[in-house]
């Protein structure tokens, strides 16, 4: 798109979010297909410029094999003895997140080791950008920090489009060919954890035996916003989201599906289109907050 046409086209959409009405079917659907090339092109510069120079996505694939294989050996000089399995860590990262609970479980390092003693490395990969990980959260009260857990976590590739590289099996094709035996949920939700981390949002989720599983939960102007990301046509079955909107000892006021389909309200629930997962900013606070208190009679 050109740069005047672009600038309109993201105008409109930020009003269809602003105003929860439905975009455009065509536009609709072009941003869908844009959506879904982020997903196995990613925002790697280098693969991008791949992309763009060959529109190839074999050469792409190579690249970011490429970079995978640089990330390896960065960590391979960090933890040369491998007391920190690095290594290990972020080769499990693909099949955790596609795993039912997508929670990263010690136990399939086949290694004897506590969490304790993994805790440092979990912290490099975070801090060096490899890795964005999600707590779970015991209560969906503000301020989410004070419920999170330490030891119970999801963890994300930095980059979506490496995550499909390390898949393989041409989860590219399967992709853009809509495949319907393949569950895309795990690239989603990289996409969306990319996404709200980007805009300074803090990663969380909910997980309750009696509710079931919030796949994000953010703070917004002081308020709990559960968010759902759904890959697939089913986006209105949401059981988790349900028990807490209905939950009034909760008062949480609304939710956020985001999914394939178009804008739509129903009760407390509000469906987008994932490619509008870019408005969800974290609103700061002002540059100033002045209060001032009048001390005048305290010494009369």
């Amino acid at each position: 798109m050109a740069n005047g046409v672009g600038k309109r086209v993201i105008e409109a959409l930020r009003t269809s979010f602003e105003t929860k009405t439905p975009v455009d079917p065509y536009i609709h659907e072009r941003m869908m297909q844009l959506f879904e090339l982020y997903l196995i092109v990613g925002g790697m510069p280098a693969a991008v410029s791949v992309y763009l120079a060959s529109k190839n996505l074999r050469l792409v694939l190579a690249e970011q094999k490429a970079i995978l294989g640089l990330y390896r050996k960065d960590i391979s000089r960090y933890d040369k003895e491998d007391k920190l399995y690095l290594n290990d860590i972020f080769d499990l990262i693909p099949s955790e997140l596609n795993a039912k609970n997508k929670r990263f479980i010690l136990k399939d390092m086949n290694r004897k080791t506590r969490f304790d003693q993994c805790y440092e490395s979990f912290l490099w990969l975070r801090n060096v950008g490899v890795a964005l990980p999600a707590n779970v959260i015991d209560e969906l009260k503000a301020p989410l920090l004070l419920s999170k857990s330490r030891n119970l976590f999801k963890l994300y590739a930095n980059d979506v489009g490496l995550l499909a590289a390390q898949y393989g099996s041409d989860i590219q094709l399967r992709i853009l060919q809509h495949e319907t035996t393949i569950n895309f949920g795990s690239v989603y939700e990289n996409a969306a954890a990319q996404e709200l981390s980007a805009h300074g949002h803090v990663l969380y989720y909910y997980n309750n035996k009696k509710h079931g599983e919030l796949d994000f939960v953010i703070e917004q102007d002081g308020d709990v916003l559960p968010i759902e990301i759904k890959s697939g046509k089913d986006y209105y079955r949401h059981n988790a989201m349900d028990h807490v909107l209905d939950n009034a000892d909760m008062g949480i006021g609304e939710g956020y599906v985001f999914c394939t389909g178009n804008v739509a309200v129903a009760g407390k629930i509000t469906y987008y289109p994932v490619y509008m997962l870019m408005f969800v900013e974290k609103k700061e606070l002002p540059e100033e907050i002045i209060f001032d208190i009048d001390l005048s009679g305290l010494g009369d």
